[in-house]
């Protein structure tokens, strides 16, 4: 891509009305709204050569098991597009959910103080104060979550904001939360979906992790491979449609049309769906898109494959499993949604958001650092809680996410430039959940599924 001169010209050069970039949710959500509305003519380009983006997956002799995202929360009844997605592929019927794809019991736990306790809300050895103020916490964010403010999309009903404009950690602060445990809970809960810690995550985004799902909500659903599952489902449907191995290198302008340059073959179109990471758009289109509020959160993931669990203080098993102030953010187990009465090979899906300093430096960090450095630093993380876990495990392979998801740092949720990407730019449409700066799957759904539509209101089609 830095040398742009050392390419071959296309050999092959094909006509369609539409061309999707990038597999990801989104695009393959946006292919699911055209076929679901009759139109069929289009090619989804994926550069990888398995589409799925951050829902991808990987399996060996054990399990299925996740890359990078790895469930969905139970989605509210206002939130019509999941529901549908999810009714077409059994899900939900008549209104109830399959219990076999809901988080089975434990759900979650954490090591604090030597020991495993259920849930993540620190429990053992906390003061009266901490309790006081996780209730008026709680409290708060009903009222936040009332004001109808906080919604899953955005686009359903959120506002610009004051919030927006400073971190959650200046949030805390003004409302006197000061509770060594809950800072530790809610810069969790900011490393954990946005990658940031919470000084460098706006307080509207902050708020809207806790806020914007319904409270006693069951769930969330999840399977071996996480959301790779959803993406097994979607390309039995869209299939068809899509070409992997399809390195996009040049969207360009010609006349009323585009030209997708993908490998050897360009392909000429009436409309484009931008659903890549938006970040890469300004190395492939002639006409660069304003990007000043599109900051990138760097992550690692690693499978460990266990030939045996460990043992004492193992202690009963969860979904997900979370070390009290380490740098990562635990794991969770591929596992646990097995109906066997015995497991003993498993594989621990390990996540570990880069949120201190900067995510440039991040970068450069996962890439100097080889796999040697990440295992030890893996299995010494993972040794807190698990002193034998040398001992189980045989086999762990990383996976180095340079802009793993968007981060919205104070100011990025709101801006103008998110604003003017969701109305497209006359016949480019931009498609990724990045474009409303929280990467989750609904966003990234809504905006696969504008993007369609609006793709088929220039094409002249219904």
């Amino acid at each position: 891509m830095r040398d742009r001169a050392r390419f071959p010209a296309p050999r092959d050069r094909q006509s369609v009305p539409l061309v999707i970039v990038g597999g990801g949710i989104a695009g393959l959500c946006a292919a699911w709204r055209l076929q679901k509305r009759g139109f069929r003519d289009f090619v989804l380009l994926e550069m990888d050569s398995q589409a799925g983006g951050n829902s991808k997956w990987g399996e060996n002799d054990v399990s299925a098991y996740p890359w990078a995202a790895h469930y969905v929360p139970v989605p509210n009844k206002e939130a019509a597009l999941v529901r549908e997605l999810f009714e077409e592929f059994g899900l939900l019927r008549g209104g109830e959910w399959d219990e076999r794809h809901l988080c089975h019991s434990p759900q979650e736990r954490l090591y604090l103080h030597g020991r495993w306790q259920e849930g993540l809300e620190p429990e053992v050895g906390v003061t009266k104060d901490h309790h006081a103020q996780y209730r008026r916490f709680e409290e708060r964010i009903r009222e936040l979550r009332a004001s109808g403010q906080f919604t899953i999309p955005l686009e359903r009903g959120a506002k610009p904001s004051r919030l927006d404009q400073i971190s959650m950690a200046d949030w805390m602060a003004e409302q006197r939360f000061d509770s060594a445990y809950l800072g530790w809970y809610v810069n969790y809960a900011c490393r954990d979906d946005y990658g940031a810690t919470a000084r460098a995550t706006s307080a509207w985004a902050g708020i809207h992790y806790f806020a914007s799902r319904e409270h006693e909500e069951t769930g969330p659903l999840t399977w071996p491979e996480g959301n790779g599952w959803i993406v097994r489902r979607l390309l039995e449907r869209v299939g068809g449609h899509v070409r992997t191995g399809a390195f996009v290198r040049a969207i360009l302008k010609d006349g009323r049309r585009w030209r997708v340059v993908a490998g050897q073959t360009e392909y000429r179109c009436a409309a484009v769906i931008f659903a890549a990471p938006t970040f890469l758009a300004n190395y492939v289109l002639e006409e660069p898109v304003d990007l000043r509020s599109f900051v990138y959160s760097p992550w690692l993931t690693a499978n460990l494959t266990l030939d045996r669990l460990p043992r004492e203080p193992y202690g009963e098993p969860a979904w997900d499993n979370v070390i009290y102030d380490s740098p990562a953010l635990g794991y969770v187990v591929a596992t646990h949604q097995s109906l066997r009465t015995r497991i003993d090979r498993t594989v621990w899906t390990y996540y570990w958001a880069l949120a201190q300093g900067t995510p440039q430096a991040n970068r450069a960090l996962l890439l100097d650092k080889d796999w040697g450095y990440w295992k030890e630093a893996i299995l010494r993380d993972l040794a807190k809680a698990h002193p034998d876990i040398r001992e189980c495990v045989s086999r762990l392979d990383i996976l180095r996410l340079g802009h793993a998801m968007a981060c919205p740092v104070p100011g990025a949720v709101f801006s103008a430039q998110r604003a003017r990407l969701a109305r497209g730019r006359g016949t480019l449409f931009f498609a990724n959940s990045d474009v409303s700066g929280i990467s989750i799957f609904e966003e990234a759904q809504h905006h696969g599924v504008r993007a369609a539509d609006q793709a088929l209101a220039v094409l002249g089609r219904p």
